[in-house]
């Protein structure tokens, strides 16, 4: 009886949530990962504190009776012929209504009172005194969703490109658009690629260096390339890409392939390239990847290339990881490592950007039973998340192109390997978003390995990071902060233009590409954000050429090329690169 009354109250919590977990679960597969009731207390804390100001409600008042008259007057001016000077111009990178056919009546009257509107409910959501800055940007990020949905440039009797080429065409557009959407929607609901990405094949045009997969654990393979010189520098590369990722995002086909660009310069590369995890992978947690993703490589690129230190390279969340094994590493006095290299990866993540939009408490919790029913968080809902983040450009521009005007874009290397996805693990991305980017505990000294903490700043390798200036996943200015976190570390950042994919993903002949890169020393003074715009060099190019002559500068004469494994000392080659687990879907 005793144990009764102890264990029923125990039993009946787990089977309450797990009712709740089932059930939160359920709902996330229609709200695609976002938890309605993060949203809904975001919106509240707005509502009731507008509510609650009648200064800015009067300021409100003012703006939209102002705005009213410029409309108006604009109007008036444009049916008279007086004018032609619009009345407010769109933000910086919006391109829906640049053509010309939008500068003319009615559709120039449509665009601007869209416009003003949009100005109007920026107001509306900004600077509401005691609303938490989080759930103010949740909330004005939820009013450009709405308003971005009923822009004019969506409909075809309000968008003059689509009704002049829907009359040319008698129609057509609108059958082959419908054609496009059938076609698209059997693909996802069979989980077939998108149309046009069959002409790209991994181990064939991407993801075609040479190699041998040298180890083969149950979360990665690793991969050596072969040299392509007759001598190399005796330190060997490993890449570490983010598991949110295919590896081969850095050695995407020939010409764009980081790999083959650093082969061809005489290093050594050898990368990590992860496993789609799958339900039987829940458990795998943080420290997991650390010990059998960056320390298992090691101690296989230490028996194949011995007695020489490692230029590791973190990209994304692989670069974070890269920076807790590098912590830990500097805590216990493995000195492995000759250098560090982070591209677009966050320790300190106070800043995240964008993305901060989807992650609190609630929504933590949210994303948690989701994975807790599957094991994992399939990788096209990360897909969705990052497409909500530039609706404009990755989601309604392509309705418009595919849909309304019936058109098709070639798939180009970068959007076949983008819908490419993964998966992430349970525990593991739990473990990510709460200890890392909920709590940031990494930075605040709050992060144990083994039972020990470790300390962002016992990193003293030399370090080269790179930010992309429209980066919407890692800002800048986040990354940046590795000058801050490694003050006993020489630091060299550089900042590229693009985004986080495409701005990594820029080799020497790209021509439009620009950097600007800036060293400190140890010893130096930190300098701001603003203070390295000022101070560094614009420079015409890519990043590429610069980190690899700081990479030059920090290796030893050119030797012989190391053998592809060592059977002998227990690390034969297993297969040919790419390897098996990047073909896994």
């Amino acid at each position: 009886m005793v144990y009764s009354l102890i264990t029923e109250p125990q039993e009946r919590e787990r089977h309450a949530n797990t009712a709740d977990r089932l059930a939160t679960a359920a709902l996330g597969r229609f709200t695609m990962g976002l938890s309605p009731a993060a949203l809904s207390l975001s919106v509240m804390d707005w509502a009731i504190h507008l509510a609650a100001h009648p200064g800015k409600q009067r300021a409100l008042a003012d703006q939209a009776v102002r705005s009213l008259f410029r409309y108006q007057t604009y109007a008036v001016s444009r049916l008279t012929g007086t004018c032609s000077e619009p009345c407010i111009q769109p933000a910086p990178g919006d391109k829906r209504f640049a053509a010309e056919q939008w500068q003319q009546l009615p559709y120039d009257l449509l665009h601007q009172a869209f416009l003003l509107q949009q100005e109007w409910w920026d107001a509306a959501t900004r600077n509401v005194r005691g609303v938490k800055t989080d759930n103010e940007n949740v909330v004005n990020f939820l009013s450009r969703q709405a308003l971005d949905l009923y822009s004019p440039a969506n409909y075809i009797a309000t968008n003059p490109e689509i009704l002049e080429q829907t009359l040319r065409e008698g129609g057509a557009n609108l059958a082959r658009g419908c054609a496009n959407a059938l076609e698209d929607a059997e693909r996802t609901i069979s989980g077939r690629a998108p149309v046009g990405a069959e002409k790209w094949r991994v181990g064939e045009n991407l993801a075609c260096s040479p190699g041998k997969v040298v180890y083969r654990n149950r979360i990665m393979e690793l991969i050596q390339y072969e040299p392509n010189t007759k001598t190399v520098y005796p330190e060997p590369i490993l890449i570490v890409p983010a598991w949110i990722m295919k590896y081969y995002i850095l050695d995407l086909r020939p010409g764009k392939s980081l790999v083959e660009y650093l082969v061809e310069k005489g290093h050594t590369v050898f990368a990590i390239s992860w496993k789609n995890p799958g339900a039987e992978d829940r458990d795998l947690g943080m420290d997991n990847y650390r010990r059998e993703g960056i320390m298992d490589a090691l101690d296989a690129i230490s028996a194949i290339v011995p007695e020489r230190p490692v230029h590791p390279v973190g990209y994304c969340l692989g670069g974070t990881l890269l920076m807790l094994a590098a912590a830990t590493m500097a805590r216990d006095g493995d000195q492995r490592f000759a250098s560090m290299t982070l591209l677009a990866a966050q320790a300190d993540f106070s800043e995240p950007g964008e993305l901060e939009l989807f992650i609190d408490e609630s929504q933590v919790t949210f994303l948690e039973d989701m994975m807790w029913e599957k094991g994992y968080l399939d990788g096209k809902m990360m897909a969705g998340a990052f497409q909500l983040l530039r609706s404009n450009d990755l989601i309604y521009s392509r309705l418009i192109h595919d849909y309304l005007m019936g058109q098709r874009s070639d798939v180009i290397d970068l959007m076949a390997w983008n819908a490419d996805t993964t998966r992430l693990p349970y525990r593991m991305h739990s473990e990510y978003l709460r200890r890392l980017f909920l709590n940031n505990d990494f930075v605040e000294d709050r992060y144990d390995v083994g039972g020990q903490p470790i300390h962002v700043g016992d990193i003293q390798v030399p370090t080269f990071a790179v930010g992309t200036e429209k980066d919407h996943i890692a800002p800048w200015r986040s990354v940046y902060k590795i000058n801050r976190s490694l003050p006993r570390a020489d630091v060299t950042f550089a900042l590229t233009a693009g985004g986080h994919n495409a701005g990594i993903v820029t080799p020497p002949d790209h021509p439009r590409r620009t950097y600007r890169v800036l060293a400190r020393q140890a010893a130096d003074p930190y300098l701001s954000p603003d203070l390295f715009l000022s101070q560094s060099e614009q420079k015409k190019g890519s990043w590429w050429q610069e980190w690899e002559t700081w990479l030059r500068e920090r290796s030893s004469a050119r030797v012989a090329p190391p053998s592809l494994g060592d059977m002998a000392a227990g690390y034969p080659a297993l297969a040919d690169a790419p390897g098996t687990y990047v073909l896994q879907k």
